[in-house]
């Protein structure tokens, strides 16, 4: 899947955005593969490749792009599709994938939740290490209830500045 026509770039300069966000990511806690993926995609106008695109891209292996894709996918930054009247698939990046990425953060941060709980009460709330879990847990909880309101009014601000997407 090309870039439309009338894309007028620099394919040095969008290499090093790549490599250079995907730097950022990598530094952030993502893995280096699925950092530069995401980048790749993330920088297409479509916001669509298929395997053998990212591979050129990036100048990567077949199994590189399948482990890296696997692992956005898991993360749900990304998602597989196949290609109409084909058994490629192609990958794609969501503008909505920060707070998907975020959402689907909460069944972790809830397990988090839980095993700091049994940590406090296996520890003591007044013993040191039990103060710091329960700080810890005290901070996801309040994440955990900010997130709605947050992402409510993100929706709001993304619709004012950029329209319905």
């Amino acid at each position: 899947m090309a870039e439309p026509a009338g894309t007028d770039r620099d394919p040095e300069a969008v290499s090093r955005f790549v490599e250079h966000f995907a730097a950022q990511l990598v530094e952030a806690g993502l893995p280096r593969m699925p950092a530069r993926v995401f980048a790749a995609l993330l920088s297409s106008d479509t916001g669509v490749l298929t395997s053998a695109e990212l591979g050129e891209r990036l100048r990567i292996s077949p199994a590189a792009v399948s482990g890296a894709v696997r692992y956005l996918a898991q993360v749900h930054m990304v998602s597989r599709e196949r290609e109409p009247g084909s058994r490629r698939e192609r990958y794609r990046v969501h503008g909505d994938q920060w707070y998907e990425a975020l959402a689907n953060r909460e069944a972790v941060i809830r397990r988090w939740e839980e095993a700091l709980s049994e940590g406090v009460a296996s520890l003591g709330p007044h013993t040191p290490a039990g103060r710091r879990l329960a700080e810890t847990l005290a901070f996801f909880e309040f994440v955990q209830q900010e997130v709605p309101a947050l992402m409510a009014r993100w929706r709001a601000h993304r619709e004012e500045r950029f329209g319905r997407g």
